[in-house]
């Protein structure tokens, strides 16, 4: 933890994280990583930055280790967000009821298995100053792209405008809409004004 302190202490270190539970492979114990992730919560709280969550198949023990934590987010407290956000409405909601953003990646362009229908419903639920966009680089790159010669099976930033426009296609929004209420999200979230 004294080498992690070290590096978020840094004045470029804008948030703490990837960091969270992933119960679906769990490469680690259960009881170790929702251990980690509470001392993680507290560095974050500690130094007054962000947190970019990581929960796969454990939102209850995320929620649970946020309480032990002692952390509160939302206006007047910290900021999280919960990456690559994968879940229901309800689980978006409930996110969202802790004061949590939600952040949604190429998986949402994604149609086998219901995802992007599932991925809508869920995008419906959140509100502008609360959502937000990435890549997961070089992992889910959206499936409304082929991969070929010069852009092999791998995701990048650049790739970020399908993300974008799915998104907006969910949400009844204009690309240039939820691409502006987003970037001023993601300037506020990580204490970064200026990039527009």
């Amino acid at each position: 933890m004294s080498v992690l302190r070290e590096l978020a202490s840094h004045p470029k270190c804008v948030a703490v994280g990837e960091c969270g539970l992933d119960f679906d492979r769990n490469f680690s114990k259960q009881d170790t990583q929702k251990r980690v992730f509470e001392q993680q919560l507290a560095l974050a709280k500690e130094l007054g930055k962000p947190v970019f969550m990581h929960c796969r198949d454990a939102a209850e023990e995320l929620r649970e280790c946020v309480e032990r934590a002692g952390c509160e987010f939302g206006e007047g407290g910290m900021a999280g967000v919960v990456h690559c956000f994968t879940g229901t409405r309800e689980e978006a909601e409930a996110f969202l009821a802790m004061g949590l953003h939600i952040g949604v990646t190429g998986w949402i362009c994604d149609d086998r298995e219901g995802r992007s229908a599932q991925a809508a419903e869920a995008l419906r639920a959140v509100p502008r100053g609360r959502l937000m966009v990435e890549t997961d680089a070089p992992y889910l790159t959206p499936r409304t792209i082929r991969p070929n010669r010069l852009r092999p099976w791998r995701n990048e930033p650049c790739l970020l405008p399908h993300v974008c426009a799915k998104a907006a296609e969910c949400r009844g929004e204009s690309v240039e809409d939820l691409c502006s209420h987003t970037l001023r999200t993601t300037e506020l979230f990580f204490g970064l004004p200026g990039l527009t």
